[in-house]
């Protein structure tokens, strides 16, 4: 691993600037060698902290030691993401442009399985995929229907929907094992996990914590199941746990009656709530996030997000908390139009980036019947855990596939974000609404791919800047985060996300106070310039990495700098 790093450092500093992989790419990198003694040196020193970070004292970068992923995992650091304006809430004279995955080209990376298996009627990505850290295997829980017990009439209605599982080294190509837990038509050859007691589910979301006391209680799965009332099927929560992911308990004594879980043992209030759209723990507790038009003290019309919270995941709050509302619902459309208008689908999957959270919910397209409706995916984000926010209004993440695609019609968004060498991965499902009431077969999961963390950039307003470029170079362009709590002596690394960096296109990187009081060793003179793009380009200061004796509050202060500094595209600040 170690050799790797230097041999690639070397490369790149007789290359010069970190070039983008293209045909142009390879053409500049044989041409003479043009590169600025400062850009040199400044290379040497990013070789000198990938060499440490190689080293066997880096524990916490554990998962690169592991893979070759030669980036350290992300969700490690303090991540100040440019669309998160409250960790950057000050800005001059610049501007936010928000980015739009692209489909990988081998979607559907799971597909319905073929005829006589669990999933060849359904695979329903209201599901999860999760990263081992020890392995860096990737595992993926989702909803499996067959067709043989969808039209087995003899079967409770809700006995076919099964828990699912498959696993991939990278991501991509993806495997069905054979896990022979589960018996159906007389065979255990499936990908079945099993649940104990076995119970019909709709949608569910895994948490994998490897050191909780209890290792029968290391995996977590939140499952929407269904409770009889009324002669109707009404959505609320069972929990499960594992020691594997794959074989699983109900947290309580319920015995499921066809299927379903009786009303009497709801661990939330017994009222239709599709809970499962996200689970997560935050500030020390658990979090569900779903969807539905429970009464909420301030109306909202149809679909909104909402969430229950728990201290140990057995034991949830009788009350909830509104998670984001579109603009539209504030207008309350009357009884009976449930179905029209815009509305957030099934709440809000969740990335878990430590101090933020990062979320794709269903943006619903409501109409009067069911043959107009089409559902897009929209980015939220949240800064504690229950209120959540579009970047940028209404922005559409991600779209639904044209017609004759696999995933026209409408998109689920499941829980499952990834950082993988130089992209970062979400995954998503399909399911067409606008043919539901005929219930053809559906689903499958597929990855939408962005480069590594870079969801949306900070560039240079120039509307504000005059005519000219002698005037857009007088223009200052600069943002500050907000005061961030320093909570231990330890050392830290400062790393940028951005591209368009030149020697005339620069980045200078400041520390200050609190009271925005410039710190002397880190600001004016002494302040880090960044010059080279990358993913995380360390910030160094007086060719020194690791920043001492900080503050217990700091902020970090950036300016946009050089002839060419409209070029800068800025995506995200790492603090480790």
């Amino acid at each position: 691993m170690i050799s790797f790093h230097v041999l690639e450092c070397a490369r790149r500093v007789r290359a010069g600037p970190e070039l983008e992989s293209s045909p142009e790419s390879e053409k500049q990198l044989n041409q003479p060698n043009t590169v600025s003694q400062t850009q040199r040196r400044t290379q040497l020193l990013a070789c000198v902290a990938v060499l440490a970070y190689a080293s066997p004292g880096f524990a916490d970068d554990g998962l690169q030691a592991r893979s070759k992923d030669r980036y350290f995992d992300e969700t490690s650091a303090v991540t100040l993401f440019s669309f998160d304006d409250v960790s950057i809430p000050f800005t001059q004279n610049l501007k936010l442009v928000m980015r739009s995955p692209q489909r990988h080209s081998a979607n559907p990376v799971v597909k319905r399985g073929p005829e006589n298996s669990v999933d060849d009627w359904a695979v329903q990505f209201y599901g999860s995929v999760i990263r081992d850290r020890n392995s860096s295997k990737f595992r993926m829980w989702y909803v499996a229907v067959s067709k043989s017990e969808r039209n087995d009439r003899t079967l409770p209605r809700s006995a076919p929907w099964r828990v699912a599982y498959a696993e991939s080294e990278d991501g991509i190509a993806w495997t069905k094992p054979n896990l022979g837990l589960v018996e159906i038509d007389g065979s255990t050859h499936n990908n079945l996990v099993m649940l104990d007691p076995a119970i019909g589910i709709l949608n569910l979301k895994v948490l994998h914590e490897p050191n909780d006391p209890n290792p029968a209680h290391r995996y977590k799965m939140g499952a929407h199941v269904w409770f009889p009332k009324n002669d109707r099927r009404l959505g609320t929560l069972a929990c499960f746990v594992s020691p594997d992911g794959l074989t699983w308990n109900l947290l309580t004594d319920a015995v499921p009656v066809d299927a379903e879980l009786p009303e009497a043992n709801s661990v939330i209030p017994p009222l239709h709530f599709e809970p499962v759209g996200g689970l997560y723990k935050w500030d020390g507790l658990y979090h569900l996030s779903g969807q539905n038009a429970i009464a909420a003290a301030r109306p909202y019309h149809g679909r909104v997000s909402r969430t229950f919270i728990s201290p140990d995941f057995a034991r949830w709050s009788q009350t909830n908390a509104i998670q984001f509302v579109r603009a539209a619902q504030h207008q309350l459309l009357g009884p009976g139009k449930s179905r029209i208008g815009e509305q957030t689908h099934e709440g809000i999957s969740v990335w878990n980036r430590g101090n933020v959270l990062v979320g794709v919910s269903g943006m619903w397209h409501g109409t009067k019947e069911w043959n107009d409706l089409t559902i897009d995916l929209g980015l939220v984000v949240s800064n504690d855990g229950i209120r959540f926010r579009e970047p940028a209004h209404e922005h559409i993440f991600l779209k639904r596939g044209n017609d004759g695609d696999w995933d026209q019609g409408g998109l689920l968004q499941g829980q499952g974000f990834e950082n993988v060498g130089e992209q970062t991965f979400i995954y998503y499902g399909a399911w067409d609404p606008r043919v539901w009431e005929s219930s053809p077969p559906r689903g499958g999961v597929g990855i939408a791919t962005l480069p590594r963390d870079r969801f949306a950039e900070l560039i240079v307003d120039s509307s504000t800047a005059g005519s000219g470029d002698y005037q857009m170079m007088k223009t200052v362009s600069s943002f500050m985060t907000r005061s961030l709590a320093i909570d231990d002596a330890a050392p830290r690394r400062f790393y940028i996300n951005a591209d368009g960096l030149n020697d005339s296109a620069t980045l200078k990187v400041e520390l200050l106070d609190h009271k925005m009081e410039p710190l002397s060793d880190y600001s004016g003179v002494n302040a880090a310039i960044v010059a080279n793009s990358g993913f995380q380009t360390p910030i160094t200061w007086k060719r020194l990495t690791l920043v001492n004796d900080l503050p217990d509050r700091i902020r970090v202060r950036v300016t946009f700098d050089g002839a060419r500094k409209s070029g800068i595209r800025f995506h995200a600040l790492y603090i480790r």
